[in-house]
């Protein structure tokens, strides 16, 4: 990490870092100080897609959850710079945190780019998977909206095939979204562009 990320770990975890058992059992108000929206970030990388949305949309909340401890702390020191009040940072898995969220509290779970584990044989390590997909569908309140995008082809086949299976969830677009104006262009999305890879967006609602 750089000099820069290890201060906003030693000086901003304690206001805005959380780990899983900080959330069990999960308490909105005590975690922002407020009740709103909640929208879930799922893999949050450096940051700066959450920094961005949250900045953009103040009436709603975004806990993020990642498990890299760079991104974390980037993550944190754009929280503190942008003075952005309405993101918490867990440390730890995300299907674990799903666990601990109460069912229907969401208004949307934000899956950006996750790893798509190319090979056949680690298929199963995937998040859009059915029985996870089935879990962060719960959590969504009636209404609420599921949001992934990928850079790779045969994820995006993949994830479509076992999001349209999910009877819970209703696609918000003819096939793939538009790509919508609200999620940023970040380094990690334009290195793919470069290298020819196309950019699939799927936006799904609970029914």
């Amino acid at each position: 990490m750089s000099g820069r990320q290890v201060t906003a770990l030693e000086e901003l975890w304690p206001r805005y870092g959380l780990r899983l058992a900080d959330v069990d059992p999960f308490d909105h108000v005590a975690l922002f100080g407020r009740r709103a929206p909640l929208v879930i970030e799922i893999g949050s990388g450096m940051g700066d897609t959450t920094a961005h949305m949250a900045a953009a949309d103040p009436d709603r909340d975004y806990l993020a959850v990642d498990v890299h401890t760079p991104g974390i702390a980037n993550l944190l020191d754009l929280v503190h710079l942008r003075g952005l009040g309405n993101v918490r940072i867990v440390e730890g898995d995300a299907v674990e945190l799903m666990e601990l969220l109460p069912p229907a509290s969401l208004d949307a779970v934000h899956v950006f780019f996750p790893d798509p584990w190319p090979k056949s044989r680690h298929h199963k390590r995937r998040l859009i998977q059915p029985t996870h997909v089935a879990r962060l569908r719960s959590r969504l309140a009636a209404g609420g909206t599921l949001h992934c995008a990928t850079d790779w082809a045969e994820y995006a086949v993949s994830m479509r095939a076992t999001l349209d299976a999910d009877p819970g969830l209703v696609n918000a677009y003819d096939g793939y979204a538009p790509r919508p104006d609200h999620r940023p262009v970040t380094r990690f999305e334009r290195r793919a562009l470069r290298a020819g890879r196309p950019i699939a967006d799927l936006i799904y609602r609970r029914r």
